[in-house]
């Protein structure tokens, strides 16, 4: 009895972080409505300014139970530059928590506020999520034919006509790697092999369309595109198999003890410009990354597995950068829920902004 309890309670430990997460998006929606309509006659860059103020102050409140509740060691690798750049980002994807790391890399440049993602198009209907992404800067794409280049060269024109700081983020594999689902693997590599493409083991074939339009778009706005290579380590099981990378729940109840993140700084000069040779480009880097993961999980010698062969730094994230988000977001959020009209204003933001999020994601991309 004892036993199960120690085990749930165990188990729980993501309740905490999830509820004050999901907890203070109403309070943080409320706060960027109050400024969007006070912006409304100011020029745009005003605007965007204290938007990427305000992403800052919640992202920061996330990262404190990332990397300070949960302990996790992360380890870089490569070359991280100390300030904020306008830049791409390309990862390898194979769980919800790469989006976290994202945020890990971009704290630790000043650069919280500029990360913008291109999110696939089923995002856009998450509960006041989706539609706040979009308003942030946040690109949805829809997958193969369906892929509408020109509204992306036009979302990212807007950004750059309101001069808007970017750190973009983007997976171009399209979707999860996922050893429990190996016919996406297979379907991946059987893709390789017909175009003549080296097949790869850790990660799938890379989807040029929309990396190809935003470094197009942006080459003269942009000062470098980040390689970002990413490993989880405890996701090998005692077979020497590569298991499931942790889900935010299991990352939360600190169950993956370091993370692994190889950067490589990338000169737009180095990336070739038309589609074709980009696409060639795209599959060479992401050889690299499978690579660098073979020598991660596979590598013959134990000594060498669980690390990238590159001189690494471990970075701890202090408490000043986290701990007064939390302390704030999660004030206003008390302060509101402690009255009667403060509780019905909470449940009708969630209603309510829910509803015309989705109303407006489904009129305007």
């Amino acid at each position: 009895m004892l036993l199960s309890l120690v085990l749930h309670t165990y188990s729980m430990r993501y309740v905490l972080p999830a509820a004050v997460m999901m907890g203070t998006a109403p309070t943080y929606v409320l706060a960027w409505g109050a400024w969007r309509l006070l912006s409304a006659l100011l020029p745009a860059r005003f605007y965007r300014e204290v938007d990427d103020r305000l992403y800052t102050i919640y992202q920061s409140m996330v990262l404190f139970f990332f990397e300070n509740y949960t302990g996790v060691q992360v380890i870089i690798y490569g070359d991280l530059p100390k300030n904020k750049e306008n830049v791409i980002y390309l990862s390898n994807h194979q769980c919800t928590v790469d989006w976290i790391i994202a945020d890990m890399l971009a704290i630790r440049q000043n650069a919280l506020g500029h990360v913008r993602y291109v999110l696939k198009d089923g995002l856009k209907w998450l509960p006041l999520y989706g539609w706040y992404f979009s308003q942030h800067g946040g690109v949805y794409v829809k997958r193969s034919a369906k892929f509408n280049e020109k509204e992306m060269r036009e979302k990212l024109r807007a950004q750059m006509k309101a001069e808007t700081p970017m750190y973009l983020v983007i997976f171009p594999e399209g979707t999860r790697y996922n050893p429990e689902i190996p016919k996406v693997i297979a379907d991946s590599q059987s893709f390789a092999e017909k175009e003549g493409l080296a097949i790869l083991k850790h990660v799938l074939t890379p989807r040029v369309k929309a990396t190809h339009v935003a470094i197009d778009t942006m080459k003269d706005y942009l000062d470098a595109v980040y390689d970002v290579t990413v490993a989880y380590e405890g996701t090998v099981d005692h077979k020497g198999q590569r298991k499931l990378a942790p889900s935010m729940t299991e990352f939360l109840c600190k169950e993956c003890p370091r993370v692994h993140i190889f950067i490589d700084r990338i000169e737009l000069k180095d990336i070739p410009e038309e589609q074709m040779y980009m696409r060639r480009w795209l599959h060479e880097r992401f050889e690299i990354k499978d690579k660098l993961l073979i020598e991660f999980y596979d590598a013959k010698d134990s000594k060498r597995r669980n690390k990238f062969p590159e001189k690494s730094v471990h970075s701890k994230l202090s408490l000043k950068k986290t701990l007064p988000s939390l302390l704030f977001l999660g004030g206003l959020t008390a302060s509101m829920l402690l009255t009667e009209s403060g509780r019905k204003l909470y449940v009708k933001t969630w209603i309510y902004g829910t509803l015309l999020g989705c109303l407006w994601v489904s009129i305007k991309p």
